[in-house]
């Protein structure tokens, strides 16, 4: 009798609230409900009233304030959090309803009647609270209680695929291993494919809102690679167009997979399958992976067929997938697409899809060809390029739309296979392989990229862009690889290649900054000039001749920091020249500053950076370690292997000093015109910089010496003696500074005192004046002053 009266009083409790629980009820019913679940166990009969409970909570909340909400908020949160604990009871009704009153959150539907003085919470109150009572990782790990359930199962998942939109409920789904666990679910029994619908929506879910690193990590083991690849290939058989959907969904979490676990796909032979689909239609051989499979050219196709190309470049990356690319035909498919279309359209694909996919097989080949070279070069890679590059700045008829991530600017155009033909050609030739630079030379690479160049270079003043001058860069670095230690070659580049050389070094200076590539740009000119000008005769003279050491130091004087040390170095490779010298004493910057003066000025800024101690003069403070910088100062004594080289000599290449010195090397150190008294006082510390480097290098040697042992007395004399040495050397260039500034002083009391002179013969000359027409007035304006003016006169 007792159990009826209680059964009794549950359904009146059902009735009372059927519009809805007040917050001040709530935790009251959560407790109905787990004394419900208590004596479910023992008497069905309390399973309907159950899950009519669950259900009220499937109802909009009633608050009789607005700061109600916020104070319930701990006992709401507890109590939904409770209803997923719930789904461990063994009875499938009470986790469905569950499971509907939770989707019911995200599809509030108003009662047709309130209760008196109540209002509905917000619409968003359930969720936030469902939140912060992790009812999603409940819902996770409740999962197992389901694993034989289809139907049960597939509630659960429609609940977490709501909850799965909130960026915290996805991060408590990742704290219970959801990834996985859903992984492990996949290729479970389901005629209705549901559940594979919404296991991969809550997946896509994870990787957007939640740690992206964390669900790959939870992907990353053998049992679930082999589960996605039966999904693949049962996908992959499929007819309907949400099976392709679906598969490319799958393909896109495969690709983040491919890049933390290219090893276990390579095992588990998913990465061989993905492989052979990407390329069987270019290579035509037939293969039992893809029996049967045909391409039907549809638009989930071709968004399969890009996403291929993408997992090879990515697999192209990891060296354990290299043989496997390699027999499997991935170089001869690629370089399938490095060919001019004449025609719209191409085997089935539209204009715009054949482009798209033209484009990105070039962009994917760029990655796949340094590590599969000697397939490159047997499948005549370079031939195949240069031909195509060939077509690119040729008259033929092009149908690209640009529309595509790779087809940037190439509307109506074939910059964009011009740009990523010239980057895989660049990829190659960064590798400095022998073989590949020979190939490339003896087809005439040189006189075809200079076309190209000065192609490129007349489309960038027609219209400038980010393309063309990525394209100028990657042909400026593949003609520097070229031209590298090859003297025939230098005479190749230099009979056009310097006049398209030329305006790059004349770019406008406020170009540097616009942020679109000339900085870049620039760079790769000044490379390409080391490395296609340098070191041959006719083409230094023929560059200099052109004015180019004027526009070097015209860079120089632009006060670019990053450019001081390429520039520099240039110009010492470029002093072995006579007329280089000629050239630079003869340059003019503004203001009539000299080569020297720029020089000088370049070593005082660089000295105030590496913080070098001068006094206000300029004149050496240490005369034991006179260009010592801060961080020389500041390093403790570290014994060092003979190999190793030392702080003192890591400066040297670090810097820019050691190169102002060669090249004051070569244009002197006297009769040098346009510099003042502190040029002077810095010039003779430049004309010193090698003897104090060597006892900079000696001082240290002494000290690491120390650390280890006692050198013998002779030793230790001569070592003392060096260091003197030196010192006298900073002590003799203080003394010549000191006369230097004692020179300019005293030349500047003698200016003063031939200004003082001239002022002052001014000032008596002023007074002359003055008083010759004070005269002239008196004699003009008074009669008796003009009359004692002319008996003076008569008496002379």
């Amino acid at each position: 009798d007792l159990e009826k009266e209680q059964l009794k009083a549950l359904k009146k409790v059902v009735k009372h609230f059927e519009n809805g629980l007040p917050l001040e009820n709530v935790i009251q019913i959560t407790e109905i409900l787990n004394l419900c679940a208590e004596k479910m166990n023992e008497q069905e009969a309390f399973i309907e009233p159950l899950c009519e409970l669950i259900k009220l909570f499937g109802l909009p909340f009633q608050r009789k304030k607005s700061a109600d909400e916020a104070n319930y908020s701990i006992e709401v949160s507890q109590s939904i959090a409770q209803l997923g604990y719930l789904m461990s009871l063994p009875s499938s009704k009470v986790k469905i309803q569950i499971c509907k009153s939770i989707v019911s959150f995200y599809d509030m539907e108003l009662p047709e009647k309130l209760l008196p003085g109540y209002q509905p919470t917000h619409v968003t109150y359930k969720i936030q609270n469902a939140e912060e009572g992790e009812l999603a990782k409940v819902l996770v790990l409740s999962l197992a209680f389901v694993e034989n359930q289809l139907t049960e199962k597939l509630w659960v998942l429609k609940a977490l695929q709501h909850l799965s939109t909130s960026e915290t409920c996805c991060g408590h789904m990742v704290e219970a291993q959801a990834a996985r666990r859903l992984c492990l679910y996949l290729n479970d029994a389901d005629p209705s494919g549901e559940l594979v619908f919404r296991s991969s929506d809550i997946l896509w879910n994870l990787l957007e809102s939640g740690s992206k690193r964390e669900v790959v990590n939870q992907l990353r083991s053998l049992e679930c690679v082999h589960a996605l690849k039966e999904l693949f290939v049962d996908l992959m058989r499929g007819f309907r167009r949400s099976s392709h959907q679906l598969r490319n969904d799958l393909l896109v979490i495969v690709t983040l997979l491919a890049e933390d676990a290219a090893v276990l796909m390579i095992e588990s032979g998913f990465a061989k399958l993905l492989i052979v689909l990407a390329t069987f239609t270019e290579v035509k051989l037939p293969h039992p992976l893809v029996k049967g499979f045909k391409l039907a050219y549809s638009y989930e196709d071709f968004e399969m067929k890009k996403l291929l190309f993408n997992i090879i470049g990515i697999l192209s990356k990891n060296p354990s997938a290299v043989q496997l690319l390699s027999e499997n035909h991935v170089m001869p498919a690629l370089l399938y697409y490095v060919k001019g279309n004449q025609k719209p359209g191409f085997r089935g694909w539209s204009a715009a899809h054949y482009e798209e996919l033209q484009l990105h097989a070039i962009a994917v080949l760029a990655s796949v060809a340094p590590v599969l070279l000697e397939k490159y070069l047997s499948c005549q890679g370079n031939t195949l390029l240069l031909v195509f590059l060939e077509w690119c700045i040729g008259q033929e008829p092009h149908f690209g739309q640009g529309n595509s991530y790779h087809g940037t600017s190439g509307r109506s155009n074939k910059l964009p296979q011009m740009r990523y033909s010239l980057r895989t050609l660049r990829s190659v030739v960064a590798l400095y392989h022998d073989a590949v630079i020979t190939n490339l030379c003896d087809q005439g690479a040189i006189s075809q990229l200079l076309d190209i160049l000065k192609y490129a270079v007349d489309k960038c003043e027609e219209k400038e862009g980010i393309v063309l001058l990525e394209i100028q860069a990657d042909i400026l670095f593949i003609l520097s690889v070229l031209c590298e230690n090859d003297v025939h070659r230098k005479e190749l580049f230099s009979c056009e290649g310097i006049d398209i050389l030329i305006p790059f070094f004349k770019m406008d200076p406020r170009k540097l900054y616009s942020g679109i590539g000339y900085n870049c740009l620039l760079l790769s000119a000044l490379d390409c000039l080391w490395s296609c000008v340098i070191g041959c005769d006719i083409a230094e003279d023929c560059f200099i001749e052109k004015q180019g050491i004027f526009l070097l130091l015209d860079l120089l004087a632009v006060n670019e920091k990053h450019l001081y040390n390429i520039i520099l170095g240039i110009l010492v490779e470029f002093s072995d020249n006579p007329k280089t010298p000629v050239h630079m004493r003869m340059w003019r910057g503004k203001r009539d500053q000299t080569a020297a003066n720029l020089l000088i000025q370049l070593w005082r800024q660089e000295e105030l950076d590496l913080g070098v101690k001068h006094d206000q003069y300029g004149k050496i403070v240490d005369t034991k370690k006179p260009i010592a910088t801060r961080f020389q100062k500041q390093q403790k004594v570290i014994p060092l292997s003979a190999s190793c080289p030392t702080f003192a000599i890591m400066e040297v290449s670090e810097s820019i000093r050691a190169k102002i010195y060669s090249l004051f090397c070569k244009l002197g150190f006297e009769d040098l015109p346009g510099l003042s008294a502190k040029d002077f006082v810095t010039l003779a510390i430049i004309q010193r910089y090698i003897d104090f480097k060597i006892g900079e290098v000696w001082s240290e040697i002494r000290a690491e010496l120390k650390e280890e042992f006692r050198p013998v007395t002779p030793d230790e004399r001569t070592l003392k003696h060096i260091s003197e040495m030196s010192e006298d050397i900073g002590k003799m260039v203080t003394a010549l500074q000191t006369e230097v500034l004692e020179r300019q002083h005293d030349h500047k009391i003698q200016e003063e005192e031939k200004t003082y002179k001239e002022i002052t013969a001014t000032q008596i000359q002023r007074e002359r004046i003055k008083k010759s027409w004070e005269n002239f007035l008196a004699r003009t304006s008074s009669y008796e002053a003009l009359k004692v003016r002319n008996l003076i006169e008569q008496k002379i």
